[in-house]
């Protein structure tokens, strides 16, 4: 059995989303709507991971105590604009590890933070990925479990800046 759908000409290509996400710097001061963050959050959910595992937790930040705390983290000027942050945290004890002593966490969260990412940008929404941080500092300052670490910041609004022309490398410099 197969499922057909129709799609309307006015829904998104994958590739014009693809191409419309990007490394956004400046955010205005609107708060996101529950509605988008829950969209949003059911896209991480359903993100593929290792032997489906789901070694992630998500923690919204959207405090301003909260928001303070974090921004020590990450000392960058455009980093504060951001209306909110996603904490994206990897939980060791729960990632599939293959035979070889190969971990898959850090796959698995930049699955889950991409489909994020993706579904952020479909909902109108603005991010950036944030890996480098202080994420012993964040340790200090969030309650986190003992074999969980936050990997990756997430700042996320609506845009305040426009894209710029991405660079890439050319097909032939990817695959062979």
């Amino acid at each position: 059995m197969y499922l057909y759908i129709t799609i309307n000409e006015n829904d998104m290509k994958f590739l014009d989303l693809v191409k419309e996400r990007y490394s956004c710097r400046s955010y205005l001061e609107k708060s996101v709507e529950q509605e988008k963050l829950d969209y949003i959050m059911e896209c991480v959910r359903l993100a593929p991971s290792a032997v489906n595992r789901q070694p992630w937790m998500f923690r919204l930040i959207t405090k301003e105590e909260d928001k303070a705390k974090l921004q020590q983290c990450y000392h960058r000027e455009w980093f504060q604009s951001a209306p909110m942050y996603i904490i994206c945290s990897i939980l060791h004890d729960e990632e599939w590890v293959r035979a070889d002593g190969k971990h898959h966490g850090d796959i698995d969260i930049a699955i889950a933070v991409e489909h994020l990412c993706l579904a952020a940008t479909e909902q109108g929404l603005a991010t950036c990925w944030v890996c480098n941080f202080d994420a012993e500092k964040c340790r200090q300052l969030f309650t986190f479990a003992e074999n969980e670490e936050p990997a990756v910041l997430i700042p996320i609004g609506y845009a305040a800046d426009e894209s710029k022309e991405k660079k890439r490398k050319s097909m032939n410099e990817i695959s062979k």
